[in-house]
């Protein structure tokens, strides 16, 4: 593999029936593609029940670094202490729910070379109910009319990104709305793309914490306000 090595992190919250799995599957991945690696856990303040898989997990693997939120920051918070907490070279990241299989990192990092920055992922096909696909593919649009993205799949969280981009970039958002603060930040910046397919499973365990309506209206109120910052006043690097 090109790169020099890569911080991996996974943002957990109430993750308790996927999370020991996805730490597996990446440890053994990571091992055969015999790259430099580290993995961080950023719970966002789980229940006790998480919290005592993950004290499961550090006794286990005591290479696995896990941070706490004493509190629930959300979805944006725990990718920021990721992303602040990352050393390596080259950064990546997905969802615990796994809904993504961890494992799909070998098809991102042949990608990882010089004249890249970011190695985006675009599902293949969405595996969720019917509403949750409408509303998602309703969302994905808005986005990317509003802030003017050429992504194929906005909000496919399945990323492999240059360390550094993170020197010219900084992310504000605590909600889900940094997906698209995210990208649209380092489109502006000019990072450099390669989108590249990945599969998307059905969610095995748990439910989504974005699919109800007050949280959909929230996130739309969000939205609105970064396109504002983002777009009307230009505000943001």
């Amino acid at each position: 593999m090109s790169v020099a090595g890569v911080s991996i992190f996974y943002p957990c919250y109430q993750d308790w029936g996927t999370m020991g799995s996805m730490v597996l599957l990446t440890i053994r991945t990571a091992e055969r593609l015999e790259i430099d690696y580290d993995i961080t856990l950023v719970d966002d303040g789980s229940a006790e029940h998480t919290q005592d898989l993950l004290a499961e997990i550090k006794k286990r693997f005591p290479e696995v670094r896990v941070l706490h939120h004493e509190t629930n920051r959300g979805y944006g918070g725990a990718l920021r202490s990721g992303f602040a907490a990352a050393t390596k070279e080259w950064i990546f990241y997905t969802d615990g729910d796994a809904q993504y299989d961890v494992r799909e990192l070998v098809l991102l990092l042949p990608h990882a070379g010089p004249e890249v920055d970011v190695v985006q992922g675009y599902k293949i096909d969405r595996h969720d109910p019917l509403h949750r696909i409408v509303i998602g593919r309703v969302y994905h649009w808005i986005v990317r009319l509003a802030f003017g993205l050429p992504l194929r799949d906005v909000d496919c969280d399945f990323r492999l990104i240059r360390r550094s981009v993170f020197e010219k970039v900084t992310l504000e958002s605590d909600s889900g709305v940094i997906c698209a603060e995210m990208m649209v930040k380092m489109t502006r910046a000019g990072c450099r793309f390669v989108e590249v397919p990945v599969h998307h499973y059905q969610r095995a365990h748990g439910k989504s914490q974005f699919f109800n309506f007050p949280r959909i209206a929230r996130v739309v109120w969000q939205l609105g306000g970064l396109w504002w910052r983002l777009v009307v006043l230009r505000r943001g690097a």
